[in-house]
């Protein structure tokens, strides 16, 4: 898979709110450093996104700025500023971040 595709499936499926299809996109040892927890396991991640998708209802995450650090046969490595924006307690809010993610090919070549 192309890495600039895996990071557009990334943010894709994360807009699916839908953690099924974020897991699809994701390595099953994926760790995710958020700024008040540290995600470890597939159950805490999920847990994670879908306590967010809870609190911002209808959010839309997208990635700018996007520096891609290494590239090579087996993995890339980008960083990005990400923006999301959605409605907590019904009214509209939105927020920026940085974000590093790495990307590896598969046994199947993804």
């Amino acid at each position: 898979m192309d890495y600039k595709k895996a990071l557009q499936q990334y943010i894709e499926a994360t807009n699916t709110h839908d953690f099924n299809n974020v897991k699809k996109v994701l390595h099953e040892n994926a760790i995710f450093w958020f700024t008040d927890k540290t995600c470890t396991t597939m159950q805490e991640i999920q847990n994670y996104f879908e306590n967010a998708w809870d609190i911002i209802k209808e959010e839309v995450y997208t990635a700018n700025n996007v520096h891609w650090l290494t590239v090579d046969q087996n993995s890339a490595t980008c960083t990005y500023i990400y923006h999301y924006e959605g409605y907590h307690n019904g009214e509209f809010v939105s927020g920026s971040g940085r974000a590093t993610n790495v990307f590896i090919k598969n046994e199947k070549g993804e």
